[in-house]
């Protein structure tokens, strides 16, 4: 299995006879089928059996049943139970709206509910800005889906995307303290989603687009940027381009090709791929290579500066492909040219497995595993509600990238997602650059800056 990815886990529950050689029977067996084996845990130690959960990573369902059958061979051992952890994690959803503030008296409930919230409701009637302190608008960002490009699933519709959406939500949540609202749109149709945000957008202070197909998001967003005065992100198009960007920084910095003055070609030229080619058009003035399946989607490039190109063009010309085409396998071992860096960034199968492209010499190789969006997505939004900028801009967009290059260790390409200071140092770099464009409606002071607890809202 060397080289294999473990893309299913699951927890066997197994009763073991206590016979000597009989756990190393269940693990011969679950290695015999190409599984591979994770954490081990002792659930009953008693005189004539051992209860044991243990966790296996395999590559395929069909694996999967080929492990169970080889373990059901085994006399002494018998599978009690086998358990989806990651199932179990998502049951019941994961996020809820929760209280910001208790209820355990009638004095508490006058004050929450009726006749106390009369009085702000007046207030605010009164002077609208007043929504910025007596409600929780101003850190509410809406998370919209049609649930057209879902992962590298495709169009599963927006009830399997939900998942994802309260996963999102979750994470922000859990690392910068800004509340996601899930949206599903039971519609595809551009103008129609564009209405529907429309009508619900006084209800946030941002709106974060999220796994809608190409090229349809394009007209989505660009339509609600001229109808709304809100912040509006496409995760998929800037939170990608903005990952992408800090892990060339860092890639070039690693292996020392200049940015500036290398050829880059993209490989797929849809949301993540047009937007990695905006980003780094802007960054350092040199248009891109790019490549698409369609002559539509290649003009599309072109008419945003981009320069038409082919698959073997690039992979003999570029010094750095980036790739998010969809298509696993896409990129062969013989197409690598010595020294380049190579992003192969489509999930759940990448065009090249990393390690396939250093061995046919790639300087530097990286997957959609490692240049993960929630390094970006927690301290942008963020940093934009703190500011409360009217819009999103390329030198926020930029100074969020520059941020998380810059956090990552020496001869990290990025860091860990989970790393509070990366969101630290997003959240203040994105607030400082929406005041230096003229987009903030808020003046940040060096209080501000010095504050490490971005977890607490800032009221006005």
């Amino acid at each position: 299995m060397a080289g294999n990815s473990y893309e299913i886990s699951r927890t066997l529950r197994c009763k073991n006879l206590n016979v000597p050689g009989t756990l190393s029977k269940l693990t011969s067996a679950i290695a015999k089928v190409g599984g591979n084996i994770g954490n081990i845990t002792t659930v009953h130690l008693g005189h004539h059996y051992t209860v044991r959960d243990i966790e296996v990573f395999v590559s395929s369902r069909e694996l999967l049943a080929d492990l169970l059958n080889e373990i059901s061979k085994l006399k002494e051992v018998t599978i009690l139970e086998v358990r989806d952890s990651i199932l179990d994690f998502h049951e019941g959803g994961k996020i809820r709206m929760v209280n910001a503030v208790s209820i355990n008296s009638l004095d508490d409930l006058r004050k929450v509910y009726t006749p106390g919230v009369a009085e702000v409701c007046s207030l605010i009637k009164e002077n609208l800005a007043w929504k910025d302190k007596y409600t929780s608008i101003p850190y509410s960002v809406a998370i919209v889906t049609d649930g057209t490009a879902v992962l590298g699933l495709g169009d599963i519709g927006p009830l399997a995307g939900m998942p994802v959406m309260e996963g999102k939500a979750a994470l922000i949540y859990h690392l910068t303290g800004v509340s996601m609202v899930p949206i599903l749109l039971d519609t595809t149709d551009p103008d129609e989603i564009v209405n529907i945000i429309k009508r619900i957008a006084i209800t946030f202070s941002g709106i974060q687009l999220e796994d809608i197909s190409s090229p349809r998001c394009f007209v989505i967003q660009q339509k609600l940027e001229q109808v709304l005065d809100v912040p509006i992100m496409h995760d998929d198009q800037q939170g990608t381009g903005v990952v992408v960007l800090a892990a060339l920084i860092n890639a070039c910095k690693i292996t020392g090709i200049s940015l500036e003055k290398a050829k880059v070609g993209l490989i797929g030229l849809g949301a993540a791929g047009m937007c990695i080619g905006d980003f780094l058009l802007q960054y350092t003035g040199n248009p891109p290579l790019g490549t698409a399946r369609t002559e539509a989607t290649i003009k599309r490039y072109a008419d945003r500066g981009g320069i038409p190109s082919t698959l073997k063009e690039i992979m003999e010309k570029a010094d750095i492909v980036v790739a998010t085409s969809t298509v696993s396998g896409l990129i062969e071992p013989s197409m690598v040219r010595k020294g380049q860096i190579i992003f192969a960034l489509s999930n759940p199968v990448p065009e090249i497995e990393p390690q396939l492209a250093l061995a046919a010499g790639a300087a530097l190789a990286a997957d959609g595993k490692t240049i993960n969006n929630l390094l970006a997505y927690p301290g942008i939004w963020r940093g934009v509600l703190d500011a409360k900028a009217r819009r999103i801009n390329f030198e926020m967009y930029k100074a969020a990238a520059i941020a998380i290059a810059s956090s990552a260790s020496e001869g990290e390409l990025v860091p860990s997602p989970l790393e509070p200071k990366v969101h630290l140092a997003v959240t203040h770099s994105v607030a400082k650059a929406a005041m230096e464009t003229g987009v903030a409606q808020r003046e940040l002071d060096n209080d501000y800056f010095e504050n490490t607890n971005i977890k607490e809202p800032l009221w006005s």
